[in-house]
């Protein structure tokens, strides 16, 4: 990933670094938080392998979402190539994820955030459409996603495993880079 630091009024997002690993786990294993992901347990050596292995992927440009210094939240994208279709340029497609400490939420961090790296990827990496999945009683990644112009394409009738839950239902949203700069106002 590249060294990229995005500003917004009141955060900054930057490159994970190694040190935030411990903080990030901190909250990303509250229950309230594994409630909605799709592994419930991680093994912290197994996750700060593969936030290494990101920070190694030149495909990779998830940030962590700073406030006055503090780790509250990762954004994650991965630009990825399309359905594989003959002469489909590459890299144009991006998928995106977010995990954000409760203790931070009802302030609009997280979307404020999300907004950056939507813009981020339309603006910087030339992404063409961005998609993002969440569980359908999400509510609150519902509105983060429907709040940066995203549009639900997908509700998934229990189409979506769930390591305590079972099966439940999915959504998954996307936004196409030429309604970004001609409709989103977020």
């Amino acid at each position: 990933m590249e060294n990229t630091t995005v500003r917004t009024e009141r955060l900054e997002l930057r490159p994970v670094r190694d040190e935030d690993v411990d903080r990030i786990l901190e909250y990303r294993n509250l229950p309230e938080v594994t409630r909605w992901l799709l592994r419930t347990e991680v093994d912290p050596a197994s996750f700060r392998a593969a936030w290494r292995r990101a920070a190694a992927d030149p495909d990779d440009h998830s940030m962590a979402a700073t406030l006055d210094g503090v780790v509250i939240g990762t954004v994650s994208l991965d630009v990825v190539d399309g359905m594989g279709q003959p002469g489909m340029p590459p890299r144009t497609e991006a998928q995106l994820g977010y995990i954000f400490d409760p203790a931070y939420g009802g302030h609009g961090y997280a979307t404020e955030a999300v907004t950056a790296v939507v813009a981020h990827a339309f603006d910087r990496l030339g992404t063409r459409r961005i998609t993002a999945g969440c569980f359908a009683d999400n509510l609150a990644s519902v509105r983060i996603l429907e709040k940066v112009g995203m549009r639900r394409e997908q509700h998934g009738v229990g189409d979506s495993w769930h390591a305590e839950l079972g099966w439940v239902d999915g959504c998954t949203y996307a936004l196409l880079a030429e309604t970004w700069h001609r409709e989103a106002t977020p």
